[in-house]
C-alpha cells in the first residue's frame, strides 16, 4: 500500500482526484445528489465535498485490491470509480494551480475509490476551525456510480 498525507485548501468546500487529462468538474456536476451524498464525478475526476471551506487534512492510500471495509470509525462514506488514463493522479484543491499540484503515479487503468469522511461535526461555531478530516482509498476495479456506503447524520 502506498499512503500520503496532504494538507488541501478546500476551497468552495471541496478538493479533487482526478487524472492528470481529464477536463475536471464543472459546477453543473455539483447537484442536489451530488451535495447530499458530498460527492461529484465526471470522466477521471472525483470531486470530495467537506464541511469546511479551509485547509483539510487528506490521506490517500493505493492498494492492489480493495482494502477491508471500516465503517464504524467513520461518519460517512461513498464509493464510485475513476479511470485513469495517464498514469498520474492529481489531488488538488479546488482553485490550486493544477500545474503545481501534487501527483501520484499509477498503472493506467479503471480503479476503484472509497472516500472516507471523519469527525465532520467537529466545527467551531464559525465553521473555520475542526477536525474533520479525509481518506480517499484506491484500488484496481470496475467502473462503477457513485453511491454512499454510510450516510452522515447531520445534527
Amino acid at each position: 500500500m502506498h499512503r500520503t498525507t496532504y494538507n488541501l485548501f478546500a476551497d468552495y468546500f471541496q478538493f479533487y482526484r482526478q487524472d492528470e487529462l481529464a477536463e475536471g468538474i464543472d459546477g453543473d456536476s455539483w447537484d442536489e445528489i451530488a451535495f447530499a451524498r458530498l460527492l461529484a464525478t465526471a470522466p477521471g475526476t472525483i470531486g470530495i465535498g467537506t464541511v469546511r471551506n479551509m485547509t483539510v487534512p487528506v490521506v490517500v492510500e493505493i492498494h492492489d485490491h480493495e482494502p477491508p471495509e471500516d465503517a464504524d470509525i467513520w461518519d460517512h462514506i461513498t464509493e464510485c470509480s475513476i479511470v485513469v488514463s495517464s498514469g498520474k493522479i492529481v489531488i488538488a484543491g479546488c482553485t490550486d494551480y493544477f500545474p503545481d499540484a501534487a501527483r501520484i503515479e499509477v498503472a493506467p487503468g479503471i480503479y476503484a475509490a472509497r472516500i472516507s469522511y471523519g469527525a465532520l461535526d467537529s466545527l467551531s461555531e464559525d465553521e473555520l476551525e475542526g477536525d474533520d478530516h479525509y481518506r480517499v482509498q484506491l484500488w484496481p476495479g470496475a467502473v462503477g456510480e457513485p453511491r454512499v456506503v454510510k450516510q452522515r447524520t447531520v445534527s
